[in-house]
């Protein structure tokens, strides 16, 4: 079995339910096949735990891939695919109210880390029915893309994240359990074409 690892993100400012959180939860209820063992985690949307839940997942689990999903506010009914994590700029306080020393992410790593999924490979192979995917090179400097590019240097590239909508009526947790899976199934297609 393949261990693949999903975290979503606690409650943050008026979101008191994460819609990451509970899209996670809904794909851990459907799995993605007998071949993948997967596990889940909330992350807090505080930098520092975050980063450190990230790196004890890689440094005990060493899953095949992670994939972290996000809540992307501005997002009406689409889905993001984030392709690449930043190391710098993250000037914006967590739920702590605190913000990374420098607005840095790690100190000796590069300025940006790209997913050695493809995600405009994906973004193209994939549609799912009642809601808009895109690709995105930009994954926001808060919690989300602080957490990508720990996970990414971690994890060698071997990590990708997922913006998804508040929930609301069309947007609906099981409905985005739903197109994760989709989604999801595909990027291992693509760790399964890299593993050969």
């Amino acid at each position: 079995k393949h261990l693949s690892f999903f975290s979503g993100f606690g409650p943050f400012r008026q979101y008191l339910v994460n819609s990451s959180w509970e899209a996670v939860k809904e794909l851990s209820k459907r799995g993605l096949g007998k071949n993948i063992d997967l596990r889940i985690m909330q992350l807090p949307v505080v930098y520092q735990k975050a980063k450190e839940q990230v790196f004890t997942i890689w440094k005990t689990l060493q899953p095949l891939l992670t994939v972290h999903v996000g809540l992307a506010s501005s997002a009406k009914a689409v889905i993001i695919l984030e392709q690449c994590g930043k190391n710098k700029g993250y000037q914006e306080m967590d739920a702590c109210g605190f913000h990374p020393e420098g607005g840095c992410c790690m100190l000796d790593g590069p300025e940006k880390i790209e997913s050695t999924i493809n995600m405009k490979t994906l973004w193209k192979n994939i549609s799912v029915e009642g809601i808009d995917i895109i690709f995105s090179r930009d994954a926001g400097r808060y919690i989300c893309d602080y957490t990508y590019y720990a996970s990414l240097y971690y994890g060698n590239g071997r990590a990708a994240f997922i913006h998804v909508p508040p929930l609301s009526e069309s947007a609906t947790a099981d409905f985005l359990g739903k197109a994760l899976q989709t989604i999801i199934l595909e990027m291992l297609k693509q760790c399964g074409d890299k593993r050969e």
